[in-house]
């Protein structure tokens, strides 16, 4: 069988008339990739009565987890040691538009919240997460 541009075209445009017009799109990280367990605990910008910072959520979950190993300079001339990068299937915190600052703990090291990232589709809906650790 020969499949061209136009045939699979529509055949997609026909599953997706079939499905009610709305098209999903594919989480482009695969769930059996996801292998490494994770707990994150973020916290909130706002301050509580005794000046720390309010606990706001918490994750525990599958995660696809990449160690990296180099330094970076930041603006204030501070060196980073970047250890990792945590990939998490969907939106972990809908109820946050950004995850600031908190602390993860992935294969029994517990690892301060360097950098946060939530990937979107083109509808504006979150594919996933990407969190990186220092």
């Amino acid at each position: 069988m020969i499949f061209t541009k136009n045939s699979v075209v529509q055949a997609c445009a026909a599953e997706v008339y079939k499905a009610g017009g709305i098209m999903e799109f594919p989480c482009l990280i695969a769930k059996e990739y996801c292998t490494t367990d994770i707990t994150l605990q973020t916290e909130s910008e706002e301050l509580n009565v005794y000046g720390e910072p309010e606990k706001s959520f918490k994750f525990e979950g599958k995660c696809n987890y990449q160690d990296k190993a180099r330094t970076i300079l930041t603006a204030e001339k501070q060196l980073i040691k970047v250890s990792g990068t945590a990939l998490l299937r969907g939106d972990i915190c809908p109820e946050a538009a950004n995850i600031v600052s908190g602390k993860a703990v992935v294969n029994g090291i517990t690892r301060n919240i360097y950098e946060t990232r939530k990937h979107r589709n083109p509808d504006g809906t979150v594919n996933y997460t990407e969190v990186v650790l220092e």
